[in-house]
């Protein structure tokens, strides 16, 4: 399948945004690990119908106008990895929940490690919202983003008031 791409500028560095016919596909960081998300070849769209919308709707996050998401989306994974995907998009703006709760929720109690595992192969960052998910201590764990830039979207949501990264 082909894929196209923009890039965006953000508060959290160079996005690297991402579309099929079916949707965005994914959010890639700046220094992701080219193994984390594996896409078919990706060729340069600047007007790509997805991938404007997609800005504009991260460009509003950014700015604090903006506290849910409205894009089509084409998740690309196992039945597991998309069942915790589409659990993190139920995770509420400014709220967190930890692994455990996850795989509860996703009728897998006992599957807290898969739920993580997964969680750090979300291709689609900010929008399926996996920097709300904690350590069940409520520390900060894992994110293909780094913990810093964890840090800062939780912040987005909460109005600056972060738990520290420990």
């Amino acid at each position: 399948m082909a894929y196209a791409f923009k890039t965006l500028k953000s508060p959290v560095g160079e996005l690297k945004l991402v579309a099929s016919e079916q949707g965005l596909a994914a959010i890639l960081w700046e220094n992701d690990d080219p193994k984390r998300v594996k896409l078919d070849t990706l060729t340069e769209d600047n007007n790509h119908p997805i991938l404007l919308a997609a800005e504009k709707q991260l460009k509003d996050y950014f700015a604090g106008k903006l506290q849910a998401f409205s894009l089509k989306l084409d998740f690309v994974g196992t039945e597991f990895q998309k069942k915790v995907w589409n659990a993190l998009l139920t995770i509420p703006f400014g709220q967190t929940r930890s692994y455990s709760e996850i795989a509860q929720q996703i009728g897998s109690p006992k599957a807290v490690r898969a739920v993580g595992a997964a969680n750090g192969k979300n291709p689609i960052s900010i929008i399926a919202p996996c920097h709300r998910v904690i350590g069940a201590n409520g520390k900060l764990t894992g994110f293909a983003g780094g913990l810093e830039v964890k840090a800062q979207l939780l912040g987005i949501e909460s109005k600056g008031q972060v738990r520290a990264a420990a």
